[in-house]
């Protein structure tokens, strides 16, 4: 039992190793590149320029003037969809952050100027119309949804980034 007793025994755990014991230098210098005192980069105020943008930031119905898709609010789009139209809605649901929605937005550009009197592309902005994206239930981005102006007919949604052709497929056959 003493054996057991002593392996037992209440004496204080080891104090963990310090550095500001050892009596010697963990780092040497390298004599061939004298060193400088580096300036702490917390004092040091910041040398860069304010940013420069190459076009000014969207702002209004467009996302750029000379584009042919109008971003649009819910409140346009429900009057769109509740209208009498004669050609094929189209809405993409997108954000300003979203990569693939920079690519499709090029697609869907491209699909306007090819569809210019034969259908409506319009834009919609999930970030400024959250609700609406909900309602419409966008769960992923870009969401497009092509709508026939035939009540009867349903309503197409896509889900991602799509080529063109499937889209030409769509609102040539479907709609």
């Amino acid at each position: 039992m003493q054996g057991v007793s002593s392996v037992f025994s209440c004496r204080a755990p080891p104090q963990p190793l310090s550095l500001h014991r050892f009596p010697f230098k963990t780092h040497t210098p390298n004599l061939h590149f004298p060193t400088t005192t580096r300036p702490s980069f917390l004092s040091v105020a910041p040398t860069t320029s304010p940013r420069k943008f190459l076009c000014p930031p969207p702002n209004g119905k467009y996302l750029r003037e000379d584009y042919l898709v109008k971003k649009i609010s819910a409140k346009e789009v429900q009057e769109l969809v509740k209208g009498e139209r004669k050609v094929p809605l189209v809405i993409d649901f997108y954000a300003q952050w979203c990569g693939p929605c920079i690519l499709m937005a090029q697609i869907i550009e491209m699909l306007a100027v090819e569809y210019e009197n034969n259908a409506l592309i319009v834009k919609v902005d999930t970030d400024d119309e959250y609700e609406f994206a909900h309602d419409m239930q966008v769960r992923g981005l870009p969401t497009v949804y092509f709508i026939s102006p035939d009540p009867n007919k349903e309503a197409v949604r896509t889900e991602g980034l799509i080529p063109i052709q499937m889209m030409r497929d769509i609102l040539d056959n479907e709609m």
